[in-house]
């Protein structure tokens, strides 16, 4: 029992660690000063010392990660209660095997999942919705949206061509995640290996042009995104000024 106390202790200390950063207090929201439990685990050995150190750990990063997953106002007395149970001196029949418990999370996970995918879909079809009435927009067969800012005379590429471009990459909220421009110089790349958006978009420019393409998720990175950059199911917005064909 006294370790099933000292892992409760433990664990509890970590959570309040973290929420401690998020929020005040009644008593710090009326002025007061806020009362601070102090643990009253001993600390014989290294050996004390390092197990709690490790469940300090542990529950920080947990704590964090429960947040991240239920909110931070969920509570997390079940989490702790299911913690205590298998950790505790005492054997304890579960509600759940640890089978069914893996079983059951990876279901969860799956669903939290699925309705974050459906919401990214759905803020996609209500942009290019919206987007299309716009004047001046286009709409291809694939999806693909693009507006013409200035229109060139050169000739247009192929998809075998190599291209000399200087772009602009942001996201639906204005994240600008690339820019050649930033960088000073344009961007020199074979038409092939681009995303489908900019295959199918820079083909219907004449050299010496500048489009904005509305890039459904489809047509550009997919339900992977790219890196920390682009996330999933990202539409993207990209102006694009061809320069040259090489």
């Amino acid at each position: 029992m006294k370790k099933l106390l000292i892992v409760a202790l433990v664990l509890l200390a970590g959570v309040a660690s973290v929420e401690a950063k998020s929020k005040k207090t009644k008593s710090q929201a009326d002025g007061e000063a806020p009362v601070i439990a102090v643990s009253q685990v001993s600390l014989a050995n290294e050996t004390d010392s390092a197990l709690y150190a490790l469940g300090i750990n542990l529950a920080t990063n947990l704590s964090v990660q429960l947040n991240q997953v239920f909110g931070e106002n969920t509570s997390k007395e079940k989490f702790l209660a299911a913690f205590s149970e298998v950790l505790g001196d005492k054997q304890v029949v579960t509600q759940m095997t640890p089978e069914a418990a893996n079983e059951f999370l990876n279901n969860y996970m799956r669903k939290l999942q699925e309705a974050e995918t459906a919401k990214y879909i759905e803020a996609e079809k209500q942009f290019l919705d919206e987007n299309r009435k716009r004047e001046g927009v286009v709409e291809t067969a694939t999806g693909l949206q693009y507006q013409v800012i200035r229109m060139g005379d050169g000739p247009k590429p192929t998809a075998a061509d190599r291209v000399s471009v200087h772009y602009e990459g942001t996201l639906l909220d204005g994240t600008k995640f690339d820019s050649s421009y930033d960088r000073g110089e344009p961007l020199t790349i074979p038409l092939a290996n681009v995303i489908p958006g900019w295959t199918e978009g820079v083909q219907l420019m004449p050299v010496g042009s500048k489009f904005v393409f509305y890039i459904p998720y489809a047509l550009g990175y997919g339900p992977q995104g790219a890196g920390g950059a682009i996330p999933p199911y990202s539409t993207l917005i990209f102006e694009v000024e061809l320069l040259s064909i090489e």
